[in-house]
């Protein structure tokens, strides 16, 4: 089967044959459909966990797919040959990803069921960022009426976070720029700061000379995810992808929060199929890229311009 792959860190992506996976015991094996394309993709081929998990190679790139299960594990519960899933297909070693044809996953990753009203497309664009922006939210505990800023607001996770945030019923302030703010306003943002105008911070305590009650960082460098938190009242939370917070300092203001980590699990992809499927939750798919073009997709993710989701067609 056709696989995109690097046969080392660092190396650059290649399309290749690699031998179709067998299922083991445990595991179903899923015949993609579309895969979905994350930062996080990449960042595992440039060796982010190297030394801290083991890896396979040639390590197949990618983790959120979407298709239909094409054979079983002897052990196997959750799933029958014939059904469609999709999910984030997070296995250790890593490298047995899904910018292929098939991947044998263990029926205890964060799978679903795909709901007969989610295409496989939205379903695969749905996984990683969907729950990472559940998950953000929830760790935040913030209630409605209160105030949360999040700044990278125009990428996956940030435009599945505004309309979940939106959806608690918190006033949401996102970044972009002045043609974004028709989009975040629809997604449920209550106002846009423009990051190319000026400090992201200072623009928000002209507005909120109070502060605000949480702050969501998904693209900001240190010093920026510092003068953002700086913003937020005591009793409020801080959070951040990017592992670039000082918890130490953040506690001695009375901030909660700090480095998030995403805890994925089916129960969250499951939530986030149904709502998507209710048409409650809109999937932000920027490009649809034929399996042939999907070296370009990874080298546009790498950029970091992307606006919304990118899906590859298999």
């Amino acid at each position: 089967m056709r696989a995109i792959v690097v046969k080392s860190f660092k190396e650059t992506p290649e399309v290749m044959e690699v031998a179709t996976p067998q299922p083991k015991e445990d595991e179903v094996l899923v015949r993609l459909s579309v895969a979905g394309v994350n930062p996080f993709d990449w960042k595992i081929a440039d060796g982010a966990m190297d030394g801290q998990v083991g890896h396979t190679f040639p390590l197949v790139l990618g983790f959120d797919g979407a298709g239909t299960v094409e054979a079983v594990g002897s052990g196997i519960k959750r799933f029958a040959i014939g059904n469609p899933v999709f999910g984030q297909f997070w296995q250790i070693p890593l490298g047995r990803g899904t910018y292929t044809q098939y991947c044998a996953v263990s029926e205890g990753a964060p799978i679903a069921k795909k709901p007969e009203n989610l295409s496989m497309e939205d379903a695969a664009a749905l996984p990683t960022a969907g729950m990472a922006a559940l998950d953000l939210l929830e760790k935040s505990e913030l209630k409605a009426g209160e105030t949360v800023l999040i700044v990278g607001a125009t990428g996956g996770v940030g435009q599945f976070l505004t309309q979940l945030a939106h959806q608690r019923g918190l006033c949401v302030i996102a970044t972009g720029t002045k043609t974004d703010e028709a989009m975040l306003k629809a997604l449920g943002a209550n106002s846009v700061v423009d990051f190319t105008t000026g400090s992201v911070s200072k623009q928000v305590a002209e507005h909120f000379p109070g502060g605000i009650d949480g702050f969501v960082d998904l693209a900001s460098n240190p010093a920026g995810f510092a003068d953002c938190a700086a913003l937020v009242r005591k009793g409020g939370v801080a959070l951040t992808t990017n592992y670039i917070a000082d918890e130490k300092t953040l506690a001695a203001r009375g901030v909660r929060g700090g480095n998030f980590m995403l805890e994925a699990n089916s129960g969250l992809v499951e939530r986030l199929g149904t709502s998507a499927a209710a048409g409650k939750l809109k999937i932000p798919i920027e490009k649809r890229v034929p399996f042939d073009e999907a070296l370009s997709a990874i080298a546009a993710s790498r950029s970091g311009q992307s606006r919304g989701k990118t899906v590859i067609l298999i």
